[in-house]
């Protein structure tokens, strides 16, 4: 059974240029290494989130998979000196995890 897992960022609209250009280096960041998760990232025009929001989501073959990325991703350097760079820019922020219906 495949799991999409979604990482949903709500940031500061008066601060969203700041906020995509780090964004864009995290993209950057996922394409330059093969170790790393490609994942699509959405930004909402009618929906239950705000505008403001950023939506990067990934599908995996299992939750244990999602779990080891998201445990990747707080070991990694390059994604940490990122992070901390965007994180003043955050309202909240969310993990959800969906499984993908096969019938």
């Amino acid at each position: 059974m495949s799991i999409i897992m979604r990482i949903i960022q709500q940031f500061d609209a008066a601060k969203e240029k700041e906020f995509m250009d780090l964004e864009k280096k995290f993209a950057e960041l996922e394409m330059s290494r093969e170790d790393y998760p490609k994942g699509t990232r959405l930004n909402p025009i009618s929906a239950a989130e705000p505008c403001n929001t950023l939506i990067w989501e990934h599908e995996f073959p299992d939750i244990q998979t999602a779990y080891e990325t998201l445990d990747f991703f707080s070991g990694d350097s390059s994604h940490e000196e990122l992070l901390a760079q965007q994180l003043p820019f955050f309202k909240q922020a969310k993990i959800e995890f969906y499984k993908k219906l096969t019938f």
